[in-house]
């Protein structure tokens, strides 16, 4: 019988499950300071921050509103309809996965939008998922090759039994030959003189990572390099603050709207344990006294 078409080699299975663990990993770590940005104050206890900001990151927008019974409430919704005079719709209906729905209207509820542009989160953080993936198992797959910098050939009589050797070599035991008259002659390796790449890609990851952190609102100054000079630093502040305005911004003008119609008195900023502090060691260059900071490291405000 020949060999099934659709049949996949465990090995390849194996890393095909690396792959999306990696990819998930990502993905979720990401995801997780997205949700974790913003500190919400003042709150009624019928509204789960966490949904709200989840339903922010996945959807966009959600709807804050009265439930007579309940309280407020803030959920995922369905909008359209008629939209005002700054194209806002008039039309939202909100619902929940247990049944629940209630339909409002611009005069009962409050749509907070994720951003100025009404767009989620979680495209950007798939794109940056997906590349800090490819250079993580490009890394993987480049050390890998300096352990086994060889192809094997060999006859095909001999197939299984090489690859059953090289399954041991390739997990660290120690093999023995499986026949006293297996002729190692038979095989012969091909160097494939893989270049050792790893540093420089680990250092391509950790740029894209400061810049995923970047995009979450997270200073991530600790450079690779020994020395900082104070406008470096400077500019790196001034787009991580534009950062988080862009999120920001939304979420204070939807406060405003809320607390205007329902009489709370809620406020949101940014947590205060996402903003980095620098322990800095200043020292003067010499040239015009500009000032560097060497050995940057960072610290968590408590």
């Amino acid at each position: 019988m020949g060999k099934n078409k659709f049949y996949t080699p465990r090995k390849q299975w194996k890393s095909a499950r690396i792959n999306d663990q990696t990819y998930i990993d990502y993905y979720n770590r990401l995801k997780e300071f997205v949700i974790n940005m913003f500190d919400w104050k003042n709150v009624p206890p019928t509204i789960d921050v966490r949904f709200l900001e989840l339903t922010l990151a996945e959807q966009g927008f959600c709807l804050y509103f009265n439930d007579e019974f309940i309280g407020n409430l803030c959920l995922q919704a369905q909008i359209g309809g008629q939209l005002n005079v700054y194209r806002i719709p008039k039309y939202r209906r909100a619902y929940a996965v247990n049944g629940y729905q209630k339909t409002c209207d611009d005069t009962d509820s409050v749509i907070i939008y994720n951003n100025y542009l009404h767009t989620p989160s979680m495209l950007t953080v798939e794109l940056y998922a997906r590349r800090l993936y490819e250079i993580e198992r490009t890394i993987e797959i480049n050390v890998k090759a300096q352990k086994t910098p060889v192809a094997i050939l060999t006859d095909e009589s001999d197939r299984l039994s090489v690859k059953n050797l090289y399954a041991q070599y390739d997990g660290n035991e120690p093999f023995i030959l499986p026949d006293r008259n297996f002729d190692l002659a038979r095989i012969r390796c091909v160097k494939t003189d893989a270049p050792f790449i790893a540093n420089e890609l680990n250092m391509l990851k950790y740029d894209v990572w400061n810049e995923a952190l970047a995009f979450c609102g997270i200073a991530q100054m600790n450079s690779k390099r020994e020395r900082l000079v104070a406008s470096e630093i400077s500019s790196n502040t001034q787009s991580i603050e534009a950062q988080r305005a862009v999120m920001l911004n939304s979420r204070r003008d939807a406060a405003k709207q809320i607390n205007a119609m329902f009489g709370t008195n809620i406020e949101v900023d940014f947590k205060e344990n996402l903003i980095y502090k620098i322990e800095e060691e200043k020292e003067s260059t010499g040239e015009g006294g500009e000032e560097l900071w060497q050995n940057t490291q960072l610290s968590l405000e408590n």
